[in-house]
């Protein structure tokens, strides 16, 4: 009985130690991708590199927020989201 309580305390440690790994990483990943950018210096940046990818999307109408199309705009290429080049996407969707 004590070896199984053993084995599970060991795995769960190790399932911890894996998946707060996996939050630094991306976390970093992010830093680096983007510390050029503006949008590296909002506080909710670090969430977002959770939360989007540059997919194939393009247009505002497959957007679901400012957010997402903020994100989209600055890291993404070939986007059409800003038609007047002021750096606020979609203003007449979302942005506005």
């Amino acid at each position: 009985m004590k070896k199984l309580i053993l084995i599970v305390a060991v795995g769960f440690a190790a399932w911890q130690f894996y998946f707060k790994h996996q939050d630094r990483q991306t976390i970093t990943d992010y830093d680096s991708d983007s510390a050029h950018s503006s949008f590296a210096a909002q506080p909710s940046a670090p969430a977002l590199a959770r939360t989007y990818s540059c997919d194939g999307r393009i247009y505002c109408s497959q957007m679901s927020s400012c957010e997402e199309a903020t994100y989209f705009l600055q890291h993404c290429p070939g986007v059409k989201m800003d038609g007047n080049n002021d750096g606020v996407p979609c203003e007449q969707q979302w942005c506005n």
